[in-house]
């Protein structure tokens, strides 16, 4: 238990974060520029921003903005300009390359022309409203990816290396803090502190593009395909039971809060937070590639988008973290339910009396080997993906979650770790290959990790409120249902995790009940892409109805 001045301390630091961490981004002056303005301007005395080729901007101290345009957008019919810079907007009579004085604060901001009072097409990115926004951020005390991936690989060594122990201190400690939590916490407490940022770093990239795909092969190349499919329907029922949860949490979890504060889940025209909690729909069904298609769909304000992204990463990563607790608790949670685990354990069993059936001294060769078929076929998903999400966009839409090249990663990896299994190269389980990926897996959690934003839980605590009684609904769904069917904790948190965390944590949670599983939580994954899109519109549609 904590100390009373422990607790004392704790919320006076976090109301000083609620105080002094939230800054109004405010109208910076605008000076537009003639030909002889720019051909006047310093080097090195003003930061550069293409609005026509860029989207966002992080600036580090006090600076002043350039913002240029490409020819094509600069439509010389505009009879007037509207700057919006968060709720403030400023009309212009023309449009041509602007400077920004003294930025120094996060700001959004949105470019309109008008001609006779008709919005004028901007063609670079075929909108009628430029969007961008500018990032202060305060630099980490570690910049650089090679000694932050060094201090990820010293913790992970440390956990690992504690978690092994059989002294008792660390065999209760572990009991009650998993060490896959960890794995995700620490990282984000370095965050929190400012010793490493997320914002400064291509590691998650590089784990998810290219850790994650090898990790999934790696680990479906042992996998008994047959055993997987003898689970039955309960992984099936247990995931659209997560869906439903989903759309209808949303707008439950507006009626209720629109009993307690209107004002946070009300709203009007593009500000309506249905809108932006449609996004969330989009992510927690879904995927990013949703979540940006409900974005497009819906046009919420830009400026307030980051509010609803901050929902949507805290309460998912805190359910995540939950999931990933009890996961080490598998067996009372399955006792709870009254459920029957003999499938599950069935399948560990066959996995792992295979393992040890070729369980053999690994060499050089079988290492480079394990290499050459994961990552060859990380390869070959990255050009499939590439070709197939084109294909996709041209047949439905650039929007549609098909259109996304990740998921056709995931299911290009996924299938071929799979039709692998079938093969000769299965003998390399023997040489540790569902080792070397969970190797892979842990990194990408401790990547994950980076990108929890703690600070940011305290910054809109009403909408995070709205969050979690969505999330609530969401989880109410999944218990009844594993209740009344006696599923497994296992595909509770699979089925769960499979919608609102999709492809790229999904294998994570399924990794925490057993390795041999990992490739259960791709597969259920895959089928969120398919109905992010249509669960979430159903979903917005809904909240629409019941919004305040």
């Amino acid at each position: 238990m904590l100390k009373s001045s422990t607790m004392k301390n704790i919320f006076l630091f976090a109301i000083s974060l609620l105080i002094f961490g939230t800054t109004q981004a405010q109208m910076p002056k605008i000076e537009w520029m003639d030909s002889t303005a720019v051909s006047k301007l310093e080097p090195g005395t003003f930061s550069y921003f293409n609005a026509s080729a860029q989207s966002d901007l992080t600036i580090e101290q006090e600076t002043d903005i350039f913002v240029d345009f490409a020819l094509v957008d600069l439509p010389k019919m505009a009879d007037s300009v509207v700057v919006k810079v968060g709720s403030d907007s400023k009309s212009f009579s023309s449009l041509s390359p602007f400077m920004m004085r003294n930025v120094a604060s996060s700001s959004e901001f949105s470019i309109q022309a008008f001609e006779d009072g008709k919005p004028l097409l901007f063609k670079s990115k075929n909108t009628d409203a430029l969007k961008f926004k500018f990032k202060y951020s305060v630099p980490p005390i570690i910049v650089k990816d090679e000694i932050v991936f060094g201090l990820l690989a010293l913790i992970l060594a440390f956990i690992f290396f504690t978690s092994s122990k059989k002294s008792k201190f660390w065999q209760k400690f572990y009991m009650v803090i998993p060490a896959l939590l960890l794995c995700y916490v620490i990282p984000a407490l370095l965050v929190f502190s400012g010793l490493i940022s997320a914002e400064y770093s291509k590691l998650y990239v590089m784990a998810r593009d290219y850790l994650l795909p090898a990790a999934l092969i790696l680990m479906t190349l042992g996998i008994d395909f047959k055993a997987i499919l003898n689970l039955g329907s309960k992984a099936l029922i247990m995931f659209l039971t997560g869906t439903v949860g989903v759309i209808l949490g949303g707008p439950i979890a507006i009626l209720v809060y629109s009993m307690i504060d209107p004002s946070v889940v009300g709203g009007e025209g593009y500000e309506a937070a249905w809108r932006g909690m449609a996004t969330i729909a989009g992510s927690w069904i879904g995927g990013g590639a949703n979540q940006n298609a409900m974005y497009e769909t819906y046009q919420y304000a830009p400026q307030l988008y980051g509010k609803m992204i901050v929902v949507d990463i805290v309460v998912a990563n805190l359910w995540m973290a939950f999931l990933l607790f009890g996961a080490s608790r598998a067996d009372k949670i399955d006792k709870w339910l009254k459920a029957d685990s003999s499938a599950i354990e069935d399948l560990k069993k066959r996995v792992m009396d295979y393992q040890e059936s070729i369980k053999k001294q690994p060499t050089l060769t079988d290492y480079m080997m394990i290499l050459g078929i994961a990552f060859s076929l990380v390869g070959i998903g990255h050009f499939g993906g590439q070709i197939l999400s084109e294909i996709c966009a041209n047949a439905f839409s650039p929007d549609s979650p098909f259109a996304s090249s990740f998921l056709w990663l995931v299911v290009i990896a996924t299938t071929g770790g799979l039709l692998l299994s079938f093969t000769k190269l299965r003998k390399y389980e023997g040489a540790g290959a569902s080792k070397i990926g969970s190797v892979f897996i842990y990194i990408l959690v401790a990547t994950i990790g980076m990108k929890m934003e703690l600070a940011e839980a305290i910054k809109e605590p009403e909408l995070i409120l709205v969050g979690m009684i969505w999330m609530i609904v969401h989880v109410t769904f999944m218990i009844a249902i594993a209740k009344l069917i006696k599923a497994p904790f296992f595909f509770l948190a699979v089925g769960s995790q499979a919608n609102i965390g999709g492809a790229a944590s999904a294998p994570v949670v399924a990794a925490a009940f057993h390795p041999s599983l990992t490739s259960v939580g791709a597969i259920i994954a895959v089928l969120g892409y398919a109905l992010g899109t249509y669960g979430a519109i159903l979903c917005a549609e809904l909240m629409a109805m019941v919004a305040p």
